[in-house]
Order: structure tokens, then sequence, then C-alpha cells
């Protein structure tokens, strides 16, 4: 069996301030056409299955274009007789047990699709291929029953296939919604292949088990992460990096601005960014030893100014009255309100039972809070 493993499409994500001729956010289309850019180039791999490891959707009531988009897709599978396997993630799984699933309304299409999406376990043969299928589920303890539930077929080759963060990952956490750790017994090497999703670098974790990745850089944090696909071999256990379309992320690297006024900083962030040749590009830009003053002169429009034709620039500072770092513009999803409070508390010098002790209850607070924001968007309207 050769298949294609890739997870953490994140289709709807939008983000930056961008918008094109139609008044469509520019990341979010980008994110559609790389997309289906990326199924053509899966295809002429010739696979005999495409295995999503979840997330497809970015939020659990997909955005028209991107139901348009996977329907599209799945329009080309069938053409090339490619069946889709699928697995909810936690941010396309809804976050209860009464709001129907975005993936439902696939079933209405023609191709062969496998979606595990409903808090259980499912098996699907497909081939000479058994795919062992685990969707992010409501509590992380409904995993393990899962895993143990399953059984192996001695005819077939035994692919496993969930989304969480494996255990020795755990530094690595992403702090969002129902985010669950895949327990380290899960990782079993009586599988052909594990296939994950979740982490968004590509990484393998152990001789069977590998994370795709996402195909697309979904925060700035990813930029030196390894992206596409993985096309796996289970008759000769082969795995090897498939490369996809994705919108660029760049490193236009250091500023001294110690000495420099802001005009001077000005020019030199514009002699950086007329030294990239793509259009639609994300870029990160260090400025190091600029003072508040020379930021405060120089100001988000001018820069905003400048950077015109980039997709996204993110200045990175480090002013030289704090060892801390500052970042002006915005990240792909979001701030990580988790780590932000973190990093407020342990500024506090508090005494370390009282830190401990505000970091666990803030914490956990805040995690319900953005818990019921969630459920709130899963809403019926």
């Amino acid at each position: 069996m050769k298949f294609i493993h890739i997870a953490d499409t994140h289709l709807g994500l939008a983000a930056f301030n961008k918008l094109d001729s139609t008044g469509m956010n520019l990341r979010e289309r980008l994110i559609y056409e790389n997309f289906l850019a990326a199924v053509r180039q899966i295809l002429k791999e010739r696979p005999d299955v495409v295995v999503h490891a979840g997330d497809l959707f970015h939020t659990v009531k997909p955005k028209t274009r991107a139901y348009t988009t996977v329907l599209e897709a799945l329009d080309l599978l069938q053409d090339a007789g490619v069946p889709l396997v699928v697995i909810a993630g936690n941010h396309s799984m809804a976050k209860t047990r009464y709001t129907e699933s975005p993936f439902a309304v696939l079933a209405y299409h023609g191709a062969e699709i496998h979606a595990a999406y409903r808090y259980r376990y499912e098996a699907v043969e497909a081939g000479d291929t058994t795919f062992h299928l685990i969707p992010n589920m409501l509590e992380a303890s409904d995993y393990r029953r899962a895993f143990d539930g399953i059984e192996r077929r001695s005819s077939t080759a035994n692919v496993l296939v969930t989304h969480g963060l494996a255990s020795m990952l755990k530094e690595h956490r992403l702090h969002t919604v129902a985010e669950h750790e895949i327990d380290a017994a899960m990782i079993a090497d009586d599988f052909d292949y594990i296939a994950l999703g979740h982490y968004h670098g590509q990484v393998q974790i152990a001789d069977n088990a590998w994370y795709s990745g996402s195909i697309e850089h979904c925060t700035y944090g990813e930029r030196k992460d390894v992206k596409g696909g993985l096309v796996v071999d289970t008759a000769t256990g082969s795995v090897k990096h498939l490369d996809l379309q994705k919108t660029p992320m760049l490193d236009l690297g250091t500023i001294r601005c110690a000495d420099l006024s802001a005009e001077e900083v000005a020019d030199a962030v514009a002699e950086k960014i007329e030294g990239v040749r793509e259009e639609h590009v994300m870029c990160e830009l260090t400025l190091d030893g600029m003072r508040r003053e020379t930021q405060r002169q120089l100001g988000r429009r001018a820069l905003a100014g400048i950077a015109g034709r980039l997709l996204d620039l993110r200045l990175r500072v480090v002013a030289p009255e704090e060892d801390s770092r500052r970042f002006s513009g915005d990240d792909l999803i979001g701030i990580d309100y988790v780590d932000e409070f973190g990093r407020f508390v342990q500024g506090k010098n508090l005494p370390k039972r009282q830190e401990e002790y505000v970091l666990r209850m803030g914490g956990e607070a805040l995690k319900r809070a953005i818990l019921r924001h969630a459920e709130a968007d899963d809403a019926p309207a």
C-alpha cells in the first residue's frame, strides 16, 4: 500500500488585514489555493489512499469557501479513483455530542470517503491495509480506551491514524482547545505505520510513527519547521518527504538599531524588503537595540507602507531597556493567552508556592474560558 499522509490544513484560517480584489482575506485565499495545488501534487504520486490526520477545517463551523474547496478536492480524488481517509482534529471536532460535525456534509459527495468524527474508534479497510482511526476525543482518557479496543488484522497491514500531542513532545504544547496528550503506550511497534496530526512540524517520533506536519506555516514560531506531506509504503516500510505548495515564510535577519534614527531604521527595513523577490510572502525581521522613543517616532503606519507588497511583516523588537522581546504585527492564529499569563505571573517574583498556585488556578480558569467561547461558537445559530 502506498499512501500520502497529510494533516492540519486548517482550511478557513484567515490572518492579517490584507484583502484581495474581491474583498476576501488574502491569507485565507492563499491557503485554499495552496491546498488544491497540494492535492494535485499528491495525485501525481499515484497513491492508493490519501490519509488526513486531523484539522482539515480551522473551525467546527467552516466557511462556505472552506467547504467548496474541500468539495473541489474531492472531485479531484474521485476522478483519480483515490479514497480519502480522514479524522476530526481538535479544531474541527464538535465540542459536544449534540453538535453536528462538518464532516457529515462530506458524506453526500460521490467520492470514496472514510471519515471518523463520532468520538469513537473506527476501522476502515482499503486495499491491503486496515486504517485504525481515533479522532479527537472529548476527554484525554477516551484515547486510551479506544486504543485498547483495537484488534490488529493479521491479513492486512495495520495503520493507526490519530490526532493529539505525543507525550515525548509535551514541551511543544499549542495550548489550543481540546488539545490532548497521546499516551506513549499508543506509539506501539506492532503497527506498520502511525499517522499523527496536531503538531505542525514534520517529525519522526518512533521507527514507525510520524507527524506529517501542516502544509502551511500557521504561526511565526513554525518558521523553521519542515512542511509538506509524507509518502508511505507499507510494503517496504519507506517514508519519504513530499514537498507541497505553501506560502513562503522568511527570516529577513537582524537590523542593529542602537545608533540609528527612526528614519534610518525605516530605510534599513525598506532595504531588507527590497531583497524579497516573491509576492505575498510572510516575513519576520528583528530590530535589535531599538529604543522605545525611536519606535514611537517610527510608527506602525510608516512600516506598513514599506511592507505593502508583502503578505505580512512581523517585527521582532529587542529593546535595550529590557531583556524581553516585543512583537509588532499580527500572528497567524492569535495570542497564546495561557502562555502570556504565565510570563506575566513569572515576572512578578512571587514566592514559589504562591506562583505555582496562581499559575495553576489562573491557567485552568483561562482554559475554561477559552473552551466556553469555543462551545458558544459551536452552538446552533
